[in-house]
């Protein structure tokens, strides 16, 4: 039963990190994702990039989710990644409504590597 938490938790995380690797397909779809304007060829390179980096990152944890020798380099990457992202959108403030989205998912985010993790160091 504790691995399946574990799979069905990591799972969710991965999907989390996966959705915006659509990004990755040009400007039209990063607009949409964080209702952002991106005029500048530099900041398109640098966000779709972003995007395929975090597929790389959603492919690890879908990955981690069954292959539990790399749950715990998982565990770690999920936790930097949604810290991360907490303390910037905090920091920066002034969040648009995209943005908020991607900061309530990340919660989810943080929850189910919570969970997992949880049940990853006290399973019996």
């Amino acid at each position: 039963m504790s691995d399946r938490i574990i799979t069905v938790a990591l799972l969710i995380v991965a999907v989390i990190h996966l959705l915006p690797i659509s990004g990755y397909l040009g400007i039209s779809r990063l607009s949409s994702l964080y209702a952002i304007n991106i005029s500048d060829p530099n900041l398109e390179i640098l966000m779709r990039h972003r995007a395929m980096l975090f597929g790389i990152l959603g492919g690890l944890f879908a990955y981690a989710a069954f292959q539990p020798n790399a749950q715990p380099f998982a565990f770690i990457a999920g936790f930097v990644s949604v810290l991360s992202f907490f303390y910037l959108a905090y920091t920066v403030g002034d969040v648009n409504s995209a943005i908020t989205k991607i900061v309530i998912a990340d919660v989810v985010a943080f929850i189910a590597l919570l969970v997992a993790t949880s049940v990853y160091v006290f399973r019996g």
